[in-house]
């Protein structure tokens, strides 16, 4: 008995070279290639680098185009509005009037303006003007009156760390595909994760994730975090262009991945640093205007 075992089991290793070579099959794969210049820096370096840009712009005024999309996997269908021309006035700390313009005609499409606190958007077509804080405190099935002002100038201009902040540096790879020449790159970057205590407590709550570009050591997405840790809005930051004496994204996409929203905002002419007057930031609600508050 226990020869034929030893019979049987040399015989099925000798049958192994031919099932590997039926059974195991080797293709060839395109092979992703590191760039060179590859540069590095401490998580100080790249605060330091975040806060004197953050410094260096204290007023915005913008001629833009925006996208707009509405949807995704849970809503099972996604809604693409066409495109319209706008304008941006931003005034540190706070301040923002958003207008954005129906094609051909060049009439108000909408109008948002806040001094920080509250906002009022006017919407013309209805003759309706929605009001309420800027943060929203409880969440509407509709996505569109989750969309308030400090979503907007969250992504715009990326805030200053605090000294009450930590961070926390890490690197990661990404391959991605050469538009030009369907290479396949490694994309290194870093990632650098801003924490915060909890107020009267030890733990950590994450803010935001500033990803890092390693070639110019650029950022080029920030995740922003709610406080249940989930990310609540993503801007991400198109290649640098010149306008007039600064450089600043050509673009400019914020994604609200909860509520499936998107909008693409592209930069046509940028000026910073201008004397911007408080009245440039009040909306009149007009006559005859319904009022929605929001909470």
């Amino acid at each position: 008995m226990m020869k034929r075992r030893i019979r049987k089991t040399w015989g099925a290793l000798l049958l192994l070279p031919w099932l590997s070579g039926c059974l195991v099959h080797t293709r060839s794969v395109q092979q992703a290639k590191m760039p060179t210049g590859v540069k590095t820096a401490t998580a100080d370096d790249l605060v330091q680098a975040i806060n004197q840009h953050c410094q260096d712009i204290q007023s915005l005024s913008a001629t833009v185009e925006f996208t707009a999309a509405e949807g995704g996997a849970k809503k099972g269908k996604i809604k693409t509005i066409t495109g319209f021309s706008g304008y941006i006035l931003l005034r540190k700390p706070e301040a923002l009037r958003v207008i954005g313009l129906l094609p051909v005609v060049h009439t108000r499409a909408f109008d948002m303006a806040t001094n920080g606190d509250t906002f009022k958007l006017w919407l013309p077509h209805s003759n309706k003007v929605i009001e309420g804080p800027n943060t929203v405190t409880k969440e509407s099935p509709n996505a569109l009156e989750n969309f308030r002002p400090n979503v907007f100038s969250d992504s715009l201009l990326i805030h200053c760390i605090g000294p009450d902040e930590l961070v926390t540096l890490t690197s990661d790879t990404d391959t991605v595909s050469d538009p030009k020449t369907k290479q396949l790159m490694i994309k290194p970057e870093y990632d650098l994760t801003v924490v915060k205590r909890k107020e009267n407590s030890q733990e950590l709550t994450p803010e935001r994730v500033i990803h890092f570009n390693r070639l110019d050591l650029q950022p080029y997405q920030v995740d922003i975090y709610d406080s249940k840790g989930a990310i609540q809005t993503q801007a991400i930051y198109g290649p640098t262009q010149t306008f007039g004496p600064i450089k600043f994204p050509g673009t400019i996409t914020i994604k609200r991945p909860l509520e499936e929203l998107e909008i693409l905002t592209t930069f046509q002419k940028v000026t910073t640093n201008l004397e911007l007057k408080d009245n440039q930031f009040e909306l009149e609600v007009p006559t005859g205007a319904t009022v929605q508050e929001l909470h």
